[in-house]
């Protein structure tokens, strides 16, 4: 069976046309013109602004023309993960998708449904003669993953909606009216190196399997950080063993926890088989640790032989430099004293990068209280100026407060008991979303956010429920017709 095929194929055809569009984050051109021409190609208003971001205009159908001005919301970019010995290319290559029982997923990358589907399910409707809706506004947004910048960069003016649906929540039993707000944090620098002829061989360390996913919705269930494990190795290894730290790479974007980490130790050749055997009992020791959250967990070696010289870190400036990484916190900081089982405050470690003695840390912290937020990253920065490294913060991006009793939430919320006869989870969520920064621009405008059922976003595992999705479509399109 095709994609192109599925139920609802106003859904799954328009997605499977977008995913052969490669839109990583800040690489979006491609898809912005494609937006641009398949709005114009209905004979609809449609434009970009500066940034990039797309607004599509459709009138309201018969009948439905006294009502609200509704915008629906989703973004554009994808986030580009694959597994190590997947042979793709992001840039010039569609996703390669495969239907698994319920499940629609892609071979060994990223699928994209964070956020294709909800742009899918726009253009269902734009493009549909027969769905009954008040008058749209179609905001497409670029570059939330890695910045938000399109959300941040939106004019005032440009929407004259009361209401907006965002579709980027992923549990088809949530409708989500709050979400926390984030800022990168970022720690460089350069450590102490000595050029030595000592060592003649090298030990390369690597953490993999692991399942990684979204550092904001996933970052509770106890999942493994590849760069904070590899730091717990280096740390069992340099405390016992007379090896010297030469490189580190380890995981990738901010908002994905770390599935893969490497390492490289100099050593004497006659000290190889001991290292190895260390990083072995670690490894035994974590797999028990983590057996049943991260089953496929390895943690491996192999060794090569090295060149003349060498320039490794000084025994002062490894052990100082692991000792960072180990106490720099990585996931939940404080749940929420409001919402039940929810983080309030956490951070990701998530990309660690050490080379020719230059190091780079990078870190998303993110809060749904905003002194909380700056509290866990003041504590990040104190860490990595054990290190004196410059701690930079960016990307700051507010929090959406939640409103209960509005207006939108209600309706929303007796929608769904209606179709599905069951209670929806009206929550909060610990991941980004543009809402809080949408709001300040249009600080009038009332919100919800809803979805399908999508699992491991921003990792490899990610995946789309066949039926949610169908299920989502009848949510969406009934929303639609009740909106004031």
């Amino acid at each position: 069976m095709s994609i192109h095929t599925l139920e609802p194929t106003a859904i799954w055809s328009h997605f499977a046309t977008i995913n052969a569009i490669p839109r990583a984050s800040k690489k979006e051109e491609a898809i912005i013109e494609y937006m641009l021409s398949f709005g114009k190609s209905l004979g609809l208003f449609a434009e970009r602004d500066e940034v990039g971001n797309v607004l599509i205009r459709k009138p309201a159908t018969s009948g439905y023309e006294s009502k609200s001005i509704i915008v629906l919301q989703a973004h554009l970019d994808m986030v580009h993960q694959k597994n190590a010995e997947t042979d793709f290319n992001f840039e010039t290559s569609g996703i390669q998708m495969l239907i698994d029982g319920d499940w629609v997923r892609a071979d060994g990358t990223t699928l994209g449904a964070d956020n294709g589907i909800g742009v899918a399910a726009i253009m269902g409707v734009l493009a549909s003669s027969d769905i009954p809706h008040p008058a749209i506004e179609a905001l497409f947004t670029i570059d939330e993953e890695t910045g938000m910048t399109g959300a941040k960069s939106l004019a005032p003016g440009w929407l004259t909606g009361s209401y907006l649906l965002n579709l980027d929540t992923e549990d088809d039993e949530e409708i989500t009216i709050g979400c926390a707000g984030g800022v990168d944090v970022t720690a460089t620098g350069a450590l102490r190196e000595e050029a030595t002829t000592a060592y003649d061989t090298l030990v390369h360390i690597a953490v993999k399997g692991l399942q990684g996913g979204h550092s904001g919705m996933d970052i509770h269930k106890g999942l493994g950080n590849a760069n904070k494990l590899l730091m717990r190795v280096l740390d069992s290894v340099i405390s016992e063993a007379d090896a010297r730290l030469y490189t580190v790479d380890g995981g990738g974007l901010r908002n994905a926890i770390p599935r893969e980490a490497t390492a490289t130790l100099a050593c004497r050749s006659a000290d190889a088989a001991g290292i190895r055997d260390m990083v072995k009992r670690t490894q035994q020791i974590i797999a028990k640790e983590y057996a049943a959250t991260e089953p496929s967990l390895a943690i491996s070696t192999t060794q090569e032989n090295a060149d003349d010289e060498l320039s490794v870190l000084t025994v002062e400036s490894q052990q100082k430099f692991v000792a960072v990484c180990n106490v720099a916190h990585h996931g939940v900081f404080r749940m929420s004293a409001v919402f039940p089982d929810l983080v309030e405050t956490s951070n990701n470690v998530a990309r660690i990068v050490l080379k020719s003695g230059k190091y780079t840390i990078l870190c998303l912290t993110r809060s749904a209280i905003q002194s909380s937020k700056e509290y866990l990253a003041m504590i990040l920065r104190s860490t990595f100026e054990m290190l004196d490294a410059e701690v930079a913060f960016s990307g700051d991006y507010p929090g959406w407060e939640p409103e209960p009793e509005g207006e939108l939430v209600q309706l929303t919320a007796d929608t769904y008991r209606r179709l599905f006869n069951s209670e929806p989870s009206v929550c909060a969520g610990h991941g980004g979303l543009e809402c809080g920064l949408i709001g300040k621009v249009y600080p009038n405008l009332k919100m919800v956010s809803v979805g399908p059922t999508i699992r491991g976003a921003h990792s490899p595992d990610e995946r789309a429920s066949i039926s949610s999705v169908a299920k989502f479509w009848n949510f969406f399109l009934e929303l639609l017709k009740n909106t004031p």
